[in-house]
């Protein structure tokens, strides 16, 4: 079992730059299919990034594409999502999330995912 604990949010100015950090306790931590999500006021919590398992494939959303970075260290236990070139429209509670059993055509969708972290918030605004 892996327990994702989330860290670096904050308040940032549009274009600045923030890197979060989620550290997973638990072993085999490079079987797990790591992934970030996050949730703005009144909408669904939405896929942002993941970086499968083992092969260390990533995949983005669109709205992110270019923008952030997924990363892991399998000798910490911690994925980063680097975040660059930030709008406030990607202002959002961000969530680690991790599973070990995921196949590909799921890794996109919340429901999927076995483990969350508690969340960390992120505000973009002038």
């Amino acid at each position: 079992q892996l327990q994702p604990v989330e860290s670096g949010g904050g308040l940032v100015l549009p274009g600045d730059s923030l890197r979060l950090s989620c550290a997973a306790s638990g072993p085999t931590f490079s079987s797990y299919t790591m992934a970030w999500f996050r949730q703005a006021p009144g909408k669904e919590r939405e896929f942002v990034a993941a970086l499968f398992r083992n092969y260390g494939r990533t995949y983005y959303s669109d709205s992110v594409k270019g923008r952030f970075t997924i990363s892991r260290d399998n000798a910490k236990n911690t994925v980063y999502l680097q975040m660059n070139s930030l709008k406030p429209e990607d202002t959002a509670v961000y969530y680690c999330a991790a599973d070990r059993g995921i196949i590909l055509s799921q890794i996109r969708t919340a429901a999927s995912y076995d483990y969350w972290g508690q969340g960390t918030q992120v505000t973009v605004s002038s």
